[in-house]
């Protein structure tokens, strides 16, 4: 899923009403036309003609639930529809508030992507596993009679605050109810404004789950529609209002580092640049981003954007500052050891993949969003990237993946096929920079990038990942068809290493599901 601009427009046209003309018939089959804060009763959020499938997704045992899933596939239900679903059923069970449930969300559009790119009945693999994870944890939830997102009452325009700072400032008294009413009130006023705001109350604190959750909620407008999206949206919020509780005196100085930079390079109120880079300018400035304090980060996405550099351009360097902590990672020390994270492992909640998946939302939020935002959240991507490399600042002086050593191993393999097997091999026996080295490998030969992703993918679907391998997944497809030829491959050979390092921990479901859908 490359970064899509034509959503800005999406967002406005939300606003407007005019969704739903827009989709026709098929707003219809997707049952986009119920309020999103109305409900039956006086309490419980209702999802009008998808309300059976969420249910489906809320109440089957996870025992049967598979099962299930395949006879409504038969049954004409599509894909789709089913992740649309499964969203609704997540926002209404967790509300934003649970961990394994907010990871679930954000696993959702990766794993209908991926669906996409799979072929036959083996497309369906990808959102089995992701549903079955999240009906299993709403049933360890306590399911339906636990569930945390209740209707509220019909938004009212005229109580709409008139800015996001007012937002923001409800955030910060940690009343919940009152800053989704808020929230609700600038929705129905103009709902791409809204989404400003809320990123606004998202910049409070710049750390991965903030930061990716209200994209993949943005990300799922195009499953579940118009106002399930606002319902959607509300999980950004509420997560924003309940890390009140934790809130340190630190939070302030990003705030101020952005405030100062916004207006020394008189940012505000001008219009991003369209000025195109040469390949050394992005590799010099990612490499500040990585080696630079995040100040110094911040600051150079700041002076770059007032020379009138695309967006676009800036993300690349982004996203390549955070693919170098991938690569020099020396994985998780024996102190940090965890079910599923051995040591030396670099998949799940690692630096390198959490600083990956944020300045990947970073980039896309930046696409989407208006006025200062567009130049907000590139400046703190880059802060939080440099913030994040220099809690390991050991990370400089590590040498990245593949070593000499390992490359000179397949310096004279010239054949794709032996490659693939040689990749193969390398993750089956979880030898991270093996698996780097060959991806590297085909980049110097210039192959064909789908076989590797094709591969790549299979063992995203079948592994556990720890909460984390469709998203990281969905990061380095993106940023690797939204960087120029010249590195885009150094995303590949971070994707080949993490995926090295998570094999051997079956996603739980999947034995199942291939069976079901009888699939060797």
């Amino acid at each position: 899923m490359k970064i899509c601009s034509s959503r800005r427009q999406f967002l406005a046209d939300v606003g407007r009403g005019t969704l739903f003309t827009t989709l026709g018939p098929l707003a219809v089959e997707m049952g986009l036309a119920p309020k999103a804060f109305g409900a039956e009763g006086p309490d419980a959020l209702s999802f009008g003609s998808l309300e059976s499938l969420v249910c489906f997704m809320q109440e089957t045992p996870v025992s049967k639930l598979q099962p299930g899933l395949i006879d409504k596939i038969k049954g004409g239900v599509s894909l789709k529809q089913l992740v649309g679903a499964g969203a609704l059923a997540n926002a209404r069970s967790f509300g934003g508030e649970d961990y394994v449930g907010f990871h679930t969300l954000m696993a959702l559009t990766p794993a209908l992507h991926m669906a996409e790119l799979m072929p036959g009945e083996a497309a369906a693999l990808p959102v089995m596993k992701v549903l079955y994870r999240n009906t299993n944890r709403i049933q360890e939830h306590g399911g339906r009679g636990a569930e945390v997102l209740h209707s509220l009452a019909h938004a009212d325009r005229a109580a709409a605050p008139s800015s996001p700072q007012e937002l923001l400032a409800t955030v910060r008294s940690k009343d919940v109810t009152a800053a989704e009413k808020m929230f609700a009130g600038m929705v129905e006023r103009d709902s791409s404004v809204a989404f400003d705001a809320l990123l606004e109350v998202v910049q409070e604190n710049p750390e991965v789950h903030r930061t990716v959750l209200p994209y993949r909620a943005w990300a799922l407008l195009d499953v579940v529609g118009i106002e399930h999206a606002t319902t959607l949206l509300r999980q950004s919020l509420r997560y924003c209002v309940d890390s009140e509780k934790y809130r340190r005196p630190e939070w302030d100085e990003h705030g101020k580092v952005l405030t100062r930079l916004l207006d020394e390079h008189k940012l505000l109120g001008s219009n991003p640049g369209t000025r195109k880079a040469e390949d050394a300018w992005v590799d010099q400035l990612s490499q500040t981003i990585f080696s630079g304090s995040p100040d110094q980060a911040a600051g150079a996405v700041a002076a770059a954007l007032a020379e009138g550099f695309d967006p676009s351009v800036i993300g690349e360097a982004l996203s390549l500052a955070a693919n170098q902590i991938v690569l020099r990672d020396q994985g998780r020390p024996p102190a940090w050891e965890a079910p599923g994270k051995p040591p030396g492992s670099v998949h799940g909640d690692s630096v390198g993949v959490h600083a990956s998946d944020s300045v990947n939302a970073w980039r896309n939020l930046s696409s989407v969003s208006h006025g200062r935002n567009v130049y907000a959240c590139l400046i703190l991507g880059a802060w939080q990237v440099a913030r994040d490399r220099a809690g390991r600042p050991e990370l400089i002086n590590w040498e990245s993946v593949p070593t000499p050593y390992h490359l000179n191993a397949l310096s004279q393999t010239q054949d794709l096929s032996t490659l693939l097997v040689r990749l193969d091999e390398a993750i089956q026996q979880n030898l991270q920079s093996h698996a780097a080295a060959v991806v590297h490998r085909c980049a110097e030969l210039k192959l064909p990038e789908a076989p590797i992703f094709q591969s790549l993918l299979r063992y995203a679907v079948s592994e556990d990942g720890a909460l984390h391998a469709e998203k990281y997944f969905q990061t380095v497809w993106d940023d690797f068809h939204c960087t120029r030829p010249a590195f885009r491959w150094r995303h590949l050979v971070g994707l080949a290493r993490v995926t090295a390092s998570e094999f051997g921990r079956p996603a739980l479901g999947q034995s199942e599901a291939r069976e079901l859908l009888r699939i060797g």
